[in-house]
């Protein structure tokens, strides 16, 4: 898809997968430790496991914002 025909809240949309993504990765990284009985990871590795409702978030936000575009108009009545 290139960014011509991109609407308004795919960037939104794209920008939430990408964080989710790296939450995911965050998140296994953090558990995985404690699975295996190794050591814990530093707390910024906990603190980018934050990232993944963050993405969510981010993400639905840009799902809102494309719905609300593509809404027909209500005609007015008198």
């Amino acid at each position: 898809m290139s960014n011509a025909s991109a609407g308004p809240g795919d960037r939104l949309v794209r920008i939430g997968v990408l964080l989710f993504a790296l939450g995911t990765v965050a998140t296994l990284a953090t558990v995985t430790p404690m699975l295996i009985g190794a050591h814990a990871l530093p707390t910024a590795v906990y603190l980018l496991s934050a990232l993944m409702p963050l993405g969510f978030a981010v993400a639905a936000a840009g799902l809102l914002r494309s719905i609300r575009s593509r809404r027909r108009p209500v005609p007015r009545t008198l």
